[in-house]
């Protein structure tokens, strides 16, 4: 969140060869419930999981199940439907640190974390995102807090995508013409921000699929 609150290939967030039996079948059970038992999941089966339904950006997180650059098969576009491979590897990027990470790993750890994170931003795929996409997404994760007011909301929008204007805009010569943020840029944004411990899928608990069917 921003600061308010078939076989592909290997990757530094592939599930480690020290990963349980046992959590495997943990998350293979999650997948058999939200698939109903089907080898496949569709975007459909997201629309009885009640954590989702009045999320505000709940097509963005449903987006990012199947978004193909996910689902590290390196192309453009939507996937019709995961399997439980694809499942594990989206999976991967919401991994807990590991104690014995050492420093580079840490630093692509993170990386491949806000990855994933600037795609659900980037929803046209053209790897950019706009000063104004990034304050409306800003807007539609706040418009879900009931304690806050529309016009905090639009404050507080309007203050992240000044913010990250004096970032990214600031970087550049007069002549320049600004295109959106890149992911370079998107990195900046967060520098110092502890992403590593905020990437949760809650909606994911066994105790909520239960109550899906």
């Amino acid at each position: 969140l921003p600061r308010a609150q078939g076989a592909h290939p290997p990757s530094p967030l592939s599930f480690p060869p020290t990963v349980t039996s046992e959590q495997i079948e943990h998350l293979h059970r999650r997948f058999k419930q939200l698939s109903r038992d089907q080898l496949t999941i569709r975007k459909e089966n997201f629309d009885s999981i009640p954590d989702l339904e009045f999320n505000p950006i709940r097509g963005k997180i449903v987006h990012a199940f199947f978004d193909k650059r996910n689902l590290r098969q390196e192309s453009d576009g939507l996937a019709d439907e995961i399997n439980f491979e694809d499942f594990l590897t989206i999976m991967s990027y919401f991994r807990p640190i590991e104690m014995n990470m050492d420093e580079e790993q840490l630093d692509r750890f993170r990386k491949e974390k806000l990855k994933f994170l600037f795609h659900m931003y980037d929803s046209d795929h053209d790897g950019k995102i706009t000063l104004q996409e990034y304050r409306n997404v800003v807007e539609e994760l706040l418009s879900g807090n009931p304690h806050l007011e529309k016009e905090s909301a639009r404050s507080i929008a309007d203050g992240a995508m000044m913010e990250a204007a004096s970032i990214c805009v600031g970087q550049m010569g007069p002549d320049q013409v600004y295109e959106g943020i890149t992911f370079e840029d998107f990195l900046k944004m967060w520098q110092g921000i502890d992403i590593e411990t905020k990437m949760h899928v809650r909606f994911l608990n066994m105790e909520t699929i239960a109550h899906c069917y």
